[in-house]
């Protein structure tokens, strides 16, 4: 559900049915698109320090999200601890982010395939060969690749958090 007051959300959120018709938009326009991915789950300043480089890749920069189902697939019944919705809102009140949208499967390589991106953003820990590689190339975008903050994940803020709960 969303919130009524997430007026942010509205203005950048793109529905998965709608996402071609958005970026047909832009193409129309001349605008170069930019795409990340992730759970988001937690969001930290190791995110931000991602987001704000794959912002300056492209004209606009659209961040889809994995679903609340496609997080537990790969990371455990846990998880994701924000659900989907409230990842949303945060990640579109972010003023590097133009568009959110999300994807339900284990990879985002559908969502890519549909999008046709530019430039594709990734951690440098995933590396010149991650799932979506094969994907990017093509759709004849190139692979930006980002370095790691050293400490801040969210696996490792969890770990500290139940440390210090202890």
């Amino acid at each position: 559900m969303l919130n009524p007051k997430a007026k942010w959300l509205e203005k950048k959120l793109v529905e998965p049915q709608k996402l071609e018709q958005t970026i047909g938009a832009l193409r129309e326009q001349g605008l170069t698109i930019a795409t990340l991915n992730g759970s988001f789950d937690l969001l930290h300043a190791g995110h931000l320090y991602i987001i704000s480089q794959a912002k300056l890749q492209a004209d606009r920069l659209l961040v889809a999200l994995n679903s609340d189902l496609s997080i537990q697939q790969y990371k455990g019944v846990e998880r994701p601890i924000v659900p989907l919705i409230y990842r949303l809102e945060m990640m579109a009140a972010l003023e590097f982010v133009d568009y959110v949208t999300w994807f339900e499967e284990a990879t985002p390589c559908a969502i890519l395939e549909t999008i046709r991106p530019d430039v594709h953003v990734n951690g440098v820990e995933y590396g010149a060969d991650c799932v979506e590689a094969p994907t990017v190339k093509a759709c004849g975008a190139r692979l930006h690749l980002v370095d790691r903050i050293p400490t801040l994940s969210t696996s490792e803020l969890i770990n500290k958090i139940r440390r210090c709960a202890v």
